[in-house]
């Protein structure tokens, strides 16, 4: 079981790419509206989140690795059709709205670079078309790891322009500001489509072992939620009054950070909404297909199918509609527990996943991960009730 060179090497590509996805356009407007409200003060659930980001998505891609199919596919043999349409089916309506938060992205980064959202989002939109429609997924693997590339150059330079702030990286309150923060950024953890697309990803590309997806695995997670706190640190300071607001982030970052910090966050938030387009757009078609018993080279239709109205939306919408995702995150929690449930049984089930069927002490660490990405959301919605 140990692992080796050869092996990490080979399978390559799935885990991270996943991982990467955690810091796309709603994560980073997320980080961004944190770091302008709170300075650093939620850094420590950033980084801790960490550890329930590494535990169920290592789950997605041990399952990938051991039985070379999707999510969508393993649940439609072993469960019924209806219970994969039960996990697949609300995944895929999300990630309409999900399209149009990257596209909003996209347009937002385009904008700070001098680009209208009139040229950007249908560029991008073309631009994404071209990448899946062949449908070989070694190309698709070797543009969006150098787009990875891109989002960590751009985002960690914007700190090195910025400069580290004299704030203080706890703090914590029960005001319903601050817990609609927290459920944000757990909502913001693990869209729904991310389980589906590294299971089906790692099946597609058939190699490596699952020692070797899981140091992927934790690599990425643990790069993601830096890059996530970075976005935190450059932010910290802007105006809380729009955050989202090309003109106001170019002025904001200008102001603290210097001419160049405004381009180099724009760079940053076009790579990361153009990545997660992507594995939105692949995860997504795959589930559902796989749900139906359907190959996967059907998948093109089901992202036409999302892809051209959320195209539309983010064409006719204001940049205002963004401030929305904060609250769609809140609702991708709830979204996640039914793939989270197949996931976490699957992986426990000793007649699919063999001699790698998760030990006891990886069953408790898989669903208590589980249980706190939900109860962030959960914490809120109570606490809503409750006023």
């Amino acid at each position: 079981m140990g692992l080796r060179i050869r092996d990490f090497a080979a399978s390559f590509g799935p885990a991270w790419i996943v991982m990467m996805t955690n810091v796309d356009a709603p994560s980073v407007i997320t980080a961004a509206a944190t770091g302008a409200l709170y300075d650093y003060g939620l850094i420590w659930l950033i980084l801790l989140l960490t550890i329930p980001l590494f535990f169920i998505q290592e789950a997605s891609g041990r399952i990938g690795v051991v039985t070379r199919k999707g999510l969508g596919e393993i649940v439609h043999e072993n469960y019924s059709k209806n219970v994969a349409l039960a996990a697949a089916v609300p995944m895929a309506l999300t990630d309409l709205l999900t399209y149009v938060a990257e596209y909003m992205g996209i347009a937002i980064g385009m904008q700070i670079l001098g680009i209208p959202p009139y040229i950007s989002i249908p560029t991008a939109f073309l631009l994404h078309l071209l990448l899946v429609y062949e449908q070989r997924y070694a190309v698709v693997e070797s543009v969006l790891l150098g787009v990875s590339g891109v989002l960590m150059i751009s985002y960690v330079a914007s700190l090195i322009v910025r400069g580290v702030g004299p704030y203080s990286p706890f703090y914590f309150s029960n005001h319903m500001a601050f817990l609609f923060l927290v459920a944000a950024n757990g909502g913001a953890l693990i869209t729904p489509c991310m389980p589906f697309y590294q299971a089906s990803a790692t099946a597609e590309k058939n190699a490596g072992s699952p020692v070797a997806s899981r140091v992927e695995t934790l690599l990425g997670a643990v790069v993601s939620e830096c890059l996530i706190v970075v976005v935190v640190m450059v932010s910290a300071g802007l105006d809380t009054t729009n955050v989202t607001s090309p003109d106001a982030l170019s002025a904001g970052l200008r102001i603290i950070a210097g001419e160049f910090a405004p381009w180099l966050f724009g760079i940053g938030l076009v790579a990361a909404g153009f990545l997660a387009l992507t594995v939105i757009s692949l995860g997504s078609a795959w589930g559902v297909v796989e749900a139906l018993g359907l190959p996967r080279n059907r998948a093109f239709r089901i992202y036409l199918i999302e892809s051209l109205p959320a195209v539309v939306f983010a064409l006719l919408a204001s940049s205002s509609l963004v401030n929305s995702i904060l609250s769609l995150m809140i609702v991708f929690v709830f979204i996640l527990i039914a793939p989270g449930v197949m996931m976490g049984r699957i992986a426990s089930d000793e007649t699919v996943m063999g001699k790698n069927v998760s030990s006891l002490p990886w069953k408790f660490a898989y669903w208590a991960s589980l249980i706190f990405v939900v109860s962030l959301g959960l914490i809120f919605v109570i606490s809503s009730i409750r006023q």
